[in-house]
C-alpha cells in the first residue's frame, strides 16, 4: 500500500479531528500524548509523559544554559557560530531543553523553540509555507517528517551527515534523518511465561484463545497507532483489520498509554501487552531492580520489528540554515546521543555510541523492510480504528 499525503489532505485530516471530537487520538498519532519518556534533573525518568501544549498557543521559548544542562550533556567544542535559530519541536521542553541550552552555550546560537504536537506544528509549518519562521522540524515520529518532505519543505541535509544513520532510520532522499529510535515490543509477566511463549510473529497473537483476556493495547496512543499504519503499509488494509478484529474479539483490554500496560503485565493483571521498548526500562530504573517482566523483541523482520524514529529536517525556507546544520550536527555527536541512551532509554542511532544494556542491540534487530516516510497516513489509520471499534 502506498501512503501519500498531501497538504491539503493533512490539513484536512487535523481541521476534520477537531471537528469531529477525534483530535486527541489524531495529534497522538504523529507524536502527542504519551510518546517518550521524560528525563529527570537526577538522571532518571519522570512518571509523566512529555508536555503536549498546543502549536497554536504554546510561546516560543529561548534556550538558556542551566545546571540541569550541564549534568546531562558535555559541549562539544566545534567552535562559536553564532546567529539564532527557531526549532518546531514535537519533542517537549523537559525532554530537549537541556540539549538546547547545550547549542547555545557552546555553539553560541541564540536557539528559540516552539514546543508543541507533532502533527500540529507540522500542519502548521505546511500552512505558513515560504512563510513559516521555522528553521527546523524536531518531530516526534517519521510520518510527520514524511508529511512535510513529500510537499517539497525540506533541505536535502549533507552527506556526511546522513552517513551516520543506517539508511533504515533516515530519509531515502536525504530530506531528514533520525535521531533516536523507539521499538515496538511486547512486554510480558516472566513469572507466568518465557520467552517462548511469545508467538513467532506479531500477527499470530489475534484469534489464538491462549490469550483470551490476557492481553493490553493502547488503541489511542500515538506509538500504537503508528505501528498501525506500519502494518498497513507493509499487509494492507484487510490484514490490519483482521489483527485488530481478532484482538478485540479476544477481549485485549484497552489503557491509556504504555505506561499503564506495562504496570498492569508486571502485576499479572494481564499476561503480556504491545508498547514501545522503553517503559519497562524506566520502570526498573525508578523501582531500582529488575522487576517481574521483560520485552520481547521480533528480530525477524516481523511487522512486529518496528522501530519508530523522532528525527529532524531542515526548512528549506528557513532563514538560518548554517546554524540548523549545526544543530543537526550537534544531536548527532557522542554527547548528545549518550543524552537519549541514559535519560531517555531511547536507542542512540550512530555508531559507538551503547544502548542500555537491558535492550537489544540494534544490529541485531531485523527491522521490516518499510520507509518510515510511508507512515504519514494518519487519517486512514484513525478510520480503521473507529470501524473496528476501538476509538
Amino acid at each position: 500500500m502506498q501512503s501519500r499525503v498531501n497538504r491539503r489532505v493533512f490539513l484536512r485530516s487535523v481541521t476534520a479531528a477537531l471537528a469531529a471530537g477525534t483530535a486527541l487520538p489524531l495529534l497522538q498519532a504523529c507524536g502527542g500524548g504519551e510518546a517518550s519518556p521524560t528525563p529527570t534533573a537526577a538522571g532518571g525518568t519522570g512518571a509523566t509523559p512529555e508536555p503536549t501544549a498546543t502549536a497554536a498557543t504554546t510561546p516560543m521559548t529561548q534556550a538558556s544554559p542551566s545546571p540541569a544542562a550541564a549534568a546531562t550533556a558535555t559541549p562539544v567544542a566545534r567552535g562559536t557560530i553564532g546567529g539564532s535559530l527557531t526549532v518546531y519541536s514535537g519533542r517537549g521542553e523537559s525532554l530537549i531543553g537541556p540539549l538546547m541550552d547545550q547549542v547555545q552555550s557552546s555553539l553560541g546560537i541564540d536557539v528559540r523553540v516552539r514546543y508543541g504536537d507533532t502533527a500540529e506544528l507540522a500542519a502548521a509549518i505546511l500552512e505558513e509555507g515560504e512563510r513559516s519562521p521555522a528553521d527546523l522540524f524536531f518531530a516526534q515520529d517519521a510520518g510527520a517528517l514524511g508529511a512535510v518532505a513529500r510537499e517539497g519543505r525540506f533541505i536535502e541535509l549533507d552527506a556526511e551527515i546522513l552517513e551516520r544513520v543506517e539508511p533504515r532510520f533516515r530519509s531515502p532522499d536525504g530530506l531528514w534523518v533520525g535521531i533516536s529510535g523507539r521499538a515496538r515490543t511486547v512486554v510480558y509477566n516472566t513469572d507466568q511465561l518465557s520467552e517462548a511463549d511469545i508467538p513467532a510473529s506479531i500477527l499470530d497473537f489475534a484469534n489464538d484463545e491462549r490469550w483470551r483476556d490476557r492481553l493490553g493495547w493502547a488503541p489511542t496512543n500515538g506509538s500504537f497507532q503508528a505501528f498501525v499504519t506500519a502494518l498497513r503499509v507493509l499487509r494492507g488494509d484487510d490484514a490490519a483489520r483482521s489483527w485488530l478484529e481478532g484482538l478485540k474479539a479476544l477481549g485485549t483490554r484497552a489503557y491509556e498509554n504504555n505506561t499503564a500496560i506495562v504496570r498492569a503485565t508486571i502485576a499479572g493483571e494481564i499476561l503480556a501487552g504491545f508498547v514501545n521498548h522503553y517503559y519497562l526500562v524506566r520502570e526498573e530504573s525508578q523501582a531500582g531492580q529488575d522487576l517481574p517482566a521483560e520485552n520481547y523483541f521480533y528480530r525477524n523482520g516481523d511487522p512486529g520489528a518496528l522501530i519508530n524514529v523522532a528525527g529532524v529536517g531542515i526548512l528549506a525556507s528557513g532563514r538560518n540554515q548554517e546554524q540548523a546544520k549545526a544543530l543537526v550536527d550537534y544531536l548527532l555527536t557522542p554527547e548528545a546521543q549518550q543524552y537519549f541512551a541514559e535519560q531517555t532509554f531511547e536507542y542512540p542511532l550512530i555508531e559507538g555510541v551503547p544502548a542500555s544494556p537491558k535492550l537489544l542491540p540494534l544490529e541485531e534487530i531485523q527491522t521490516p523492510d518499510i520507509d518510515l516516510s510511508d507512515l504519514d497516513d494518519l487519517q486512514g489509520t484513525l478510520a480503521l480504528l473507529q470501524e473496528v471499534g476501538l476509538l
